[in-house]
């Protein structure tokens, strides 16, 4: 996770996410380098707009509370109706 962290933060200082980049930020936070690892993920990004993928990740977890918020409205509804329905048996009880 450590390595998607440090593309990430190469992506945020516009800096290239390059195998040298990546390997120099991993080794400044003292871990040991995977250099197959550095690999793999430089070339897994080459042609991938970060900021694109960033703004849909943003974008697909703000949604699931959108659809909370709006099912909440919805069993508040239920419930003043099926307690209405309950008063009005009361009085034809």
């Amino acid at each position: 996770m450590e390595y998607v962290y440090g593309a990430l933060l190469l992506h945020k200082t516009g800096q290239a996410v390059s195998e040298v980049n990546l390997t120099k930020v991993i080794q400044a936070t003292g871990s040991s380098v995977d250099e197959a690892k550095v690999k793999v993920l430089v070339a897994s990004l080459k042609d991938v707009d970060i900021a694109k993928e960033l703004e849909s990740a943003t974008l697909m977890a703000s949604q699931p509370q959108a659809t909370a918020a709006a099912e909440k409205k919805e069993e508040k509804k239920e419930e003043k109706a099926s307690e209405a329905a309950e008063g009005l048996s009361a009085l034809f009880g």
